[in-house]
């Protein structure tokens, strides 16, 4: 699995939330970590209905390049427990960014691409166990009210195909001790006591088609 970011070891407590050095922690850590939670826990006994698909995406546009490119952003809204204005479709190379609308939740996205001619419903592909084997394109964890931290990729998804699109955080885990013990983990599944199943359980899936 690629990463994009490499996982470190925090020498003494977390910097105050917000800070600077406190979000450079939490990429680090966050990033060599979401793998191992998605891969670790529940996402085998998961049932639910694929999130509203049908909003309008809002779009932003970078600054044209030097070569006169252009980037196209799709904002998708995470909520209690759902990914609200994500299309049923996007061109190659769009990349996605991820909001947070949770008062009280942190929230990802995690977009794995399905292998060609696979064409089974979401709700069986969720439940086989080949999926652990599968390596996310993109994963993006976004804090209530916070930054997006782009821990695999940054979000952005150039080969097309057809991807699930799930949130594989525990329910009610505190957005904080859940960084806190991420940055803990270094590279492993964070140890949370009494974690509730993942956002996906409660139905926080979607599918979408990369054109």
């Amino acid at each position: 699995m690629t990463d994009t970011t490499t996982p470190t070891r925090a020498s003494s407590l977390p910097a105050a939330p917000g800070s600077p050095r406190a979000r450079r922690a939490r990429s680090a850590a966050v990033a060599g970590v979401l793998v191992a939670s998605l891969l670790g826990g529940g996402l085998l006994t998961a049932c639910g209905s694929d999130a509203d698909a049908g909003a309008d995406p809002t779009e932003t546009t970078a600054a044209p390049s030097t070569t006169a490119t252009r980037t196209r952003t799709v904002v998708v809204s995470a909520t209690d427990y759902a990914f609200q204005s994500l299309p049923d479709e996007i061109p190659a190379g769009t990349r996605l960014q991820l909001e947070n609308d949770s008062a009280v939740e942190i929230h990802e996205l995690v977009a794995i691409r399905v292998p060609d001619g696979d064409d089974r419903p979401v709700e069986d592909l969720l439940r086989d166990p080949a999926l652990e084997t599968m390596a996310p394109a993109a994963v993006l964890v976004t804090p209530p009210g916070g930054e997006q931290i782009p821990a695999v990729g940054d979000g952005t998804l150039t080969e097309p195909g057809r991807y699930l699109v799930i949130c594989t955080i525990p329910t009610g885990v505190d957005p904080q001790v859940f960084l806190e013990a991420a940055q803990a983990a270094g590279g492993g599944k964070p140890e949370i006591p009494n974690a509730g199943a993942p956002h996906l359980a409660h139905g926080m899936f979607a599918e979408l088609t990369v054109v």
